[in-house]
């Protein structure tokens, strides 16, 4: 009798009613909002981000892991379980989530005022208000602390210059946390799109994460008042606990295409004849498949593990995002491999989540990052000027 490749160790066994039900929403929502029509959304490069922001704000997936606001005050697993089933439909909707509540609706809340949190995060919780998060620069990626994007202060007001690249939701964005070097330091900025001076231009022609809206955003002497400023943000810590919150849905997601890729493998196994029998009936293709599932089920607990702690550390979360997103990109490609020519074909969804896994693998810190991460934790030593 098959079975699910998250069946053979019991994990359900490990989950609360509770987080539970939090997965069963969300891929319901899934099922019904994403499925029928992501494939298409991936081949045209198009996703209708408003919309399912609207349908992921009526069921509190928005900011869920935050408390106050409109949030549901979620626990970690909770949050993790819905990035996992995001994420089993399309790594681009689970970047829709994860930016706005991990890094926009996040950065507000624990950096921002009591009026910048009034003013910003019901909204967004309800998906009425779409959120960025822009530190990322063209030309300073994994070098964040040299990011080129000045703000000055001119009287009582701000004006920030500069540019950030490959920011999510951002065509579509109301609101920008943007970060910037001043004379005292890295600043945070709660920054309306509408705002003269501010622009973005959608990226086109992307080959991976192509059912996400993503854009070069440009400050061309944003004057903000004062009140913009987040007050709490002071220092590179600022936004690099901010990318430590999102890693830690990408760990969980991850998990999600992999999932997808080895279930759709199975059932095409299963169906798919060679030499008179089905192709999962010959042993290198078992071998594939048990060798896959045990990485997957490996990675399940490890993010399961680190979502039980308290707050996980930065290297407890590198070691996460370096492990579950490298394992599942190898799931993805091992996959296509079953499928043969069919692993190509965008009828099944494999090689769109291998697509979109490789822009995961360098996202948020690439695997080189993490991997320098967990070798200071373990030796002492800042390898990343030497």
């Amino acid at each position: 009798m098959a079975a699910s490749p998250l069946d053979l160790l019991e994990l359900d066994n490990l989950l609360s009613d509770e987080e539970r039900d939090v997965r069963a929403v969300t891929r319901r929502v899934v099922d019904d909002r994403v499925r029928p029509h992501i494939a298409d959304w991936y081949e045209s490069g198009t996703v209708p981000v408003r919309e399912l922001a609207l349908e992921f704000g009526k069921l509190g997936l928005l900011g869920m892991h935050l408390t106050g606001y409109g949030c549901v005050g979620a626990s970690s697993v909770q949050y993790g379980l819905a990035c996992l089933e995001l994420e089993a439909a399309d790594s681009g909707v689970r970047s829709l989530v994860s930016v706005q509540g991990s890094l926009a609706m996040y950065a507000i809340w624990k950096f921002g005022s009591e009026e910048q949190k009034q003013q910003w995060l019901p909204g967004m919780a309800a998906g009425e208000l779409i959120g960025c998060f822009g530190l990322t620069e063209p030309d300073h990626g994994s070098d964040p602390a040299n990011m080129s994007t000045r703000a000055r202060r001119d009287g009582d007001d701000w004006i920030l210059n500069g540019g950030k690249m490959w920011i999510t939701n951002a065509p579509v964005a109301d609101v920008a946390v943007i970060w910037a070097r001043s004379d005292a330091g890295v600043e945070g900025f709660a920054v309306p799109t509408s705002t003269p001076g501010f622009s973005v231009r959608e990226v086109k022609k992307k080959l991976s994460l192509r059912a996400s809206s993503t854009g070069e955003i440009t400050l061309d002497d944003v004057r903000l008042p004062a009140s913009a400023q987040l007050p709490l943000a002071r220092g590179l810590k600022a936004p690099l606990s901010c990318l430590t919150e999102a890693r830690f849905g990408i760990i969980w997601g991850a998990l999600g295409a992999a999932r997808d890729c080895l279930e759709t493998a199975l059932e095409y196994a299963g169906s798919r004849s060679q030499f008179g029998r089905p192709i999962a009936g010959f042993q290198l293709t078992q071998a594939k498949l048990a060798d896959m599932t045990l990485e997957l089920q490996k990675g399940y607990l490890l993010a399961l593990h680190l979502g039980r702690l308290d707050s996980p550390t930065p290297a407890q979360v590198s070691m996460g995002k370096l492990n579950n997103v490298r394992e599942a990109l190898k799931i993805a490609r091992q996959c296509r491999t079953i499928l043969g020519a069919n692993g190509i074909s965008g009828e099944y969804p494999v090689l769109r989540h291998a697509n979109n896994l490789e822009s995961v693998l360098t996202y948020e810190g690439t695997s080189e990052v993490h991997q320098l991460v967990i070798g200071q934790k373990l030796t002492g030593l800042n390898a990343f000027a030497g």
